[in-house]
């Protein structure tokens, strides 16, 4: 499919990603959707297994109960279409089957599936961000593994990995690019070095506790240690390895 577009660089791209939970009323053409879905999927993949799918919502009941699963985000209702990113060796079952091979199951392969659904997951918001498109990674699609699973009709040896909303942004409410790390402190040349980290850290929390003073939230000095290190320190989503092997994967 050809589509004539106008699209912003990869640079420039990335230069302007922001999270978009605002989204006008107006839907995504089908012709656009279709072509995003197809181009992500050049994505690089491990040893050519595509192990991943796209799962596509847009029926609005359907973004309801989408939002229940992620945590009552409801921001979700509104999108223009969810696209739940799969981890996918059910397919592969499939492929080794046709041979009389049974597809080993394990962490590896696991592995390998979640990498290619994050890499094909982040091709895809790259593509729909430079069409003028909004998204946002939901995570939150990892709280209940099985009902998600369930109600996406997921067989066995599938899980979403994440959730990413589509939708065009509502530009008045749109935030400004949240501030990263130090490069010093995400990039090492050589060899790791974290001689400098609390330094760095404490750096970031200043940066960061004022770009959210400018967007009009209260938060403490410690802007980012803090909150982690609250968030953080008590296990989350302890359901999750238990879930997932009820749902075909093997960690062993």
């Amino acid at each position: 499919m050809e589509l004539q577009t106008t699209s912003l660089s990869v640079l420039d791209t990335l230069t302007k990603h922001v999270s978009i939970r605002e989204f006008v009323d107006k839907p995504i053409p089908e012709e656009i959707l279709v072509l995003l879905l197809d181009k992500a999927r050049r994505a690089p993949t491990s040893s050519n297994m595509q192990a991943y799918s796209f799962v596509v919502v847009r029926d609005r009941n359907r973004l309801k109960k989408i939002a229940e699963l992620a945590g009552n985000q409801r921001f979700i209702e509104t999108c223009g279409a969810f696209v739940a990113i799969c981890a996918d060796v059910h397919r592969l079952e499939k492929a080794a089957s046709l041979h009389e091979k049974q597809l080993a199951k394990n962490l590896e392969n696991f592995l390998v599936a979640s990498v290619d659904a994050a890499l094909v997951g982040m091709s895809l918001s790259l593509l729909a961000e430079s069409m003028g498109l909004g998204t946002t990674m939901i995570g939150g699609m990892r709280n209940f593994p099985k009902a998600t699973a369930e109600f996406l009709g997921l067989p066995k040896g599938v899980y979403v990995v994440f959730g990413m909303v589509l939708g065009w942004p509502d530009i008045p409410r749109t935030k400004p690019p949240k501030p990263r790390l130090p490069f010093d402190a995400a990039v090492h040349f050589e060899r790791y070095d974290d001689s400098n980290y609390e330094e760095q850290i404490r750096q970031y929390d200043k940066v960061l506790a004022e770009y959210y003073r400018k967007q009009g939230r209260t938060t403490p000095e410690a802007a980012w240690s803090g909150i982690l290190a609250v968030r953080f320190s008590t296990p989350r989503r302890v359901n999750l390895r238990t879930e997932l092997e009820q749902l075909g994967f093997c960690f062993d």
